[in-house]
């Protein structure tokens, strides 16, 4: 067997490895931090953009919101985590106010509240927590069509056009060839209103746009007398959907505007845009078909596509934005004629080629997608799955904070537009206009209570790297799992490469919510893509050079396995070729490939790629095997696995829970806490360490260095091991001998029975810290006080307290032991004459305090590793009314034992008895 040596970090590991490396995995975090940054650099000042100027109701005064900047945050990282605080930076913008009548310009930077920081490992540190915004997966904004059989056989059709945010344009037809709409959600009604309130109002209008098509005279057959003009069909419409209100001409044609035609009530995003002139744009109806009438340029008589030729991408490619418009005429819709197969023409109504920035809906657009209707019952066009990955998008962090920042700035433009007509146009101040409380309590809530804002899932490192890359179906605007059928949640084909067809939880929630495959990233639109190796059509070669394609793009190309042979020159060695095209998967002669798979995992997602062997697993194990690694907890010991699959160190790198050096050098200084770096120009790059730091799970965190004194480093090398690493790899285990067979019965029904031996040398031995804390507040009676000084408590209980009364660290606890020594007044009684004696002797010492000290819960021991003090002295923020809080940690180590959970990588797992 041929294998050849690769370097791991410190290490040398084995490949067996059969297929090339043709281009390096991404950042596995990618996903995060790229969203992020384009909220910061993008996102944002689009929404100020958006939603600037805000007028009052005269239109004197005009605010609008300029260009903004992010302060620094008040506390460092680790800081946060310490007191509790949100990892934030003060965001400020440049406001100015114009009075139109004076023509007085103020200009003036105003505070919009502290704004969250994503960490570089792709998290959010809210109240001191990590938290994680999950990626959530919905349905895109565009055109959608279905088609389904009635009980009389039948096809009948349907379409939705569905906006980012607006109401919703639902066609259908009926068994009696009557076309009907539905907006937003109401009553049906005949489409010859809505085309009428549009503005083609006579009868001959609308014969004249759509021809004598049989539907749409059906349909004005069905039209009542009295609704042959637009403004009557605009009331028609207003009373479907404002039904018992007084209905006017001018407040009907008002609504629609607004319904449809307002950017701030109806926004298609890009996407929607993008997805619209896709579906309902000239040149994607007209390719592979036959025109019945030649396009024509008016001004030169010139034939640009010719007629009685099928139409090909090489003629439509020729015709760019420019020509278009000079063919057709700007903003109009484009007309054409296809000839059908038996001879007769067909009518195409198609939307002209917008720029990408033209957010809300046209007429043209929604005439378009009717007379796109009534081609597809003549068999010309296609209807869409939703379950394709081309039609679901990807929302990440930066669009649900946008989303989020969105609703709180109109939230504030109400109070605005309120505060301009209260307040004395001369004195006022964009700061006094602006009330910023509901953009931080929007952004508040989200990062608070959003279901999409989770508990970072810190057991292990792969459990954190595959949270922060999970994608939820779930979620606001998502779907629910009630209501979830078996179709969204089956894997299907457009899976491939872009989301893992294993990796989901089992339970209520399986297929979803599901994992980023390794290879995958987001494109600006939120569409997944996966690269693919490009073949030469000319000499068949296969290239190194990588495209990213949507799923979309893939439908119509043919695409070959990652393992299929090569020889030396790239070519491929069998005459026919296993390759995907169209949703199947079959043999196709070598000149047919377009592209080729760039890695054999490429379709799974980070923890399915750690199984080795995995071909070889069913798939139902292969779930439980990618699933239980996540939930290993990090041993004292850890142990690179024997088999490893390659993965194991560049998740172990992108994960951030080991050390990496920033830049090349040598290693000057090593200790446990800090390791020092002298870099080739002299520099010191100085790493500090993490030491016993709990997670958010009550694991151990903990750094240890993994190189030398005078040591070469180079960039990006680990140079300390974190939790479950060693050596730079992933170690979620230990390398143990195992026999599959019966013994006594001990391990009926997959219980696990272990060696003694492995208890005794602690390879199974893992640490947990648990944090207690201790408050000193002020009550009724008095101050509670943090003192070593507490009744009737045996000097010997106190010996581990310092003379505040606080534990020592290092000191050895049980349960029952005293932690925070702490006495609460308590409400005076009637003193009895032994009592008063005591007083008159003693003085004021003996008055009644009460024991409420804080004592190791039952249950519970350990090593006391840290102790942190906050009082109002040293500024920090407590709760009103506490004066000092005491934070104690106590760390144990925990031996495997009976009742805990064994698990290879395969789903094989057991209990241990």
């Amino acid at each position: 067997m041929l294998f050849n040596p690769v370097p791991v970090g410190k290490r040398t590991r084995y490949s067996y490895a059969k297929i090339k490396e043709v281009m390096e995995m991404p950042h596995l975090l990618d996903i995060q931090r790229n969203s992020y940054q384009w909220f910061l650099d993008e996102g944002l000042q689009d929404i100020f953009n958006d939603i600037s100027p805000i007028q009052d109701f005269s239109g004197n005064l005009v605010l609008s919101f300029e260009s903004f900047s992010l302060g620094e945050p008040k506390y460092e990282l680790d800081e946060c985590k310490e007191r509790d605080v949100t990892l934030a930076a003060p965001i400020r913008v440049n406001v100015r106010l114009i009075n139109r009548e004076t023509g007085e310009i103020k200009e003036q930077e105003v505070f919009m509240g502290d704004f969250p920081l994503m960490t570089d490992t792709g998290t959010f540190i809210i109240n001191g927590a990590e938290r994680v915004i999950v990626s959530q997966l919905v349905r895109s904004p565009g055109a959608y069509y279905g088609e389904e059989i009635d009980p009389t056989g039948k096809h009948l059709y349907n379409a939705t056009v569905i906006p980012n945010r607006g109401a919703w344009i639902e066609l259908e037809t009926d068994t009696n060839d009557v076309v009907s709409v539905r907006i937003d959600r109401t009553r049906k009604m005949p489409v010859t209103y809505f085309i009428r309130a549009l503005g083609f109002a006579t009868d001959e209008e609308i014969i004249d746009l759509f021809g004598e098509d049989p539907r749409i005279m059906n349909t004005l057959e069905r039209d009542g007398e009295d609704v042959k003009s637009q403004g009557k069909a605009v009331i028609e419409i207003y009373r479907r959907l404002r039904p018992g209100e007084p209905a006017n001409e001018d407040n009907a044609q008002q609504l629609l505007d607004s319904l449809f035609f307002d950017p701030k009530r109806y926004d298609l995003a890009t996407v929607g845009r993008y997805k619209l002139t896709k579906k309902l744009g000239w040149k994607r109806r007209i390719l592979g078909k036959v025109l019945a009438e030649p396009i024509v340029d008016k001004e030169t008589g010139e034939i640009v596509i010719p007629q009685g030729e099928v139409v090909t991408e090489d003629m439509l490619d020729a015709i760019d934005i420019e020509r278009e418009r000079q063919l057709f005429g700007e903003g109009e819709i484009v007309q054409l004629y296809l000839l059908k197969k038996d001879g007769s023409r067909m009518k195409l109504l198609c939307s002209p080629t917008l720029d990408i920035h033209d957010r809300t809906i046209t007429k043209n657009d929604i005439i378009a997608s009717i007379n796109y209707l009534l081609n597809l019952m003549d068999g010309v066009g296609s209807t869409d799955d939703i379950d394709h990955l081309g039609n679901r998008r990807v929302r990440a962090v930066g669009e649900l904070l946008q989303n989020q920042f969105r609703i709180g700035l109109s939230r504030m433009e109400r109070v605005v537009r309120e505060r301009m007509t209260i307040q004395d146009v001369d004195v006022i101040t964009p700061q006094a206009l602006i009330n910023i409380r509901p953009v931080v309590a929007a952004i508040k809530e989200f990062f608070g209570s959003s279901q999409l804002s989770q508990f970072m899932d810190q057991h292990n490192p792969l459990s954190e790297l595959t949270h922060k890359r999970r994608l939820s179906a779930l979620g606001p605007g998502g779907l629910s799992r009630e209501r979830a059928g078996f179709e969204v949640r089956d894997v299907h084909n457009s899976h491939y490469g872009r989301m893992c067809p294993v990796e989901s939880p089992e339970g209520p929630n399986i297929g979803l919510i599901g994992s980023l495959a390794t290879y995958a990233r987001v494109n600006q639109f939120g569409f997944m893509e996966t690269p693919y190796r490009r073949v030469d059509k000319e000499t068949h070669r296969v290239t190194d050079e990588v495209r990213y394609l949507t799923a979309d793009e893939e439908d119509e190309l043919v695409i070959a396995q990652a393992n299929e042979p090569l020889d030396e020159n790239e070519w491929f060695v069998n005459p026919r070729v296993t390759a995907r095209y169209n949703e199947e998967t079959g043999l196709h002669a070598r000149e047919t490939v377009d592209y080729m798979d760039v890695s054999p995992r490429q379709v799974f997602s980070i923890a399915t790629a750690m199984i080795p062997f995995l071909e070889n697993d069913d798939a139902n194990r292969a779930l439980m095997g990618a699933n239980m690694q996540r939930q290993a907890v990090p041993l004292l010991r850890t142990q690179a696995p024997l088999v490893g699959t390659g993965m194991e160190y560049k998740a172990a790198c992108d994960s951030g829970v080991m050390v990496l050096a920033k830049r090349a050098g040598v290693v000057e200084n090593v200790t446990a806490d800090y390791i020092d770096v002298r870099t080739k120009n002299g520099e010191l790059d100085h790493y500090k360490l993490q030491k016993f730091i709990r997670s958010n799970q009550g694991t151990c965190i903990n750094q240890v260095p993994i190189v030398y004194k005078g040591d070469e480093v180079v960039e990006k090398q680990p140079i300390a091991d974190g939790p479950a690493t060693d050596h730079g790899e992933l170690a979620l285990g230990y390398n143990i001998v195992v026999a599959y067979m019966p013994w006594e019965g001990y391990n009926y029904e997959d219980a696990v029975l272990l060696s003694e031996n492995l208890v005794k040398r602690d390879l199974y031995t893992s640490i947990h810290i648990e944090e207690y804390e201790c408050d000193a507040r002020d009550t009724k009676l008095g101050p509670e006080e943090i003192t070593r000084d507490i009744p009737n408590v045996a000097e010997d209980a106190l010996k581990d307290l310092d003379e505040e009364g606080i534990i020592r660290i290092g000191a050895d606890v049980r349960p029952g032991d005293i932690l925070v020594g702490k006495v609460t007044p308590k409400g005076e009684t009637e003193l009895t004459a032994e009592e008063r004696l005591l007083r008159a002797i003693f003085g004021e010492k003996a008055r009644e305090v009460r024991d409420t000290s804080l004592r190791v819960p039952h249950g519970e021991q350990g090593k006391i590793v840290d102790v942190k003090i906050f009082t109002r002295e040293n500024n920090d923020e407590l709760p009103p009314g506490v004066n000092r809080l005491v934070r104690v940690y106590i760390a144990q180590k925990r031996k495997i034992s009976v009742g805990d959970k064994m698990a290879g990588r395969h789903g094989n797992k057991g209990v241990v008895s």
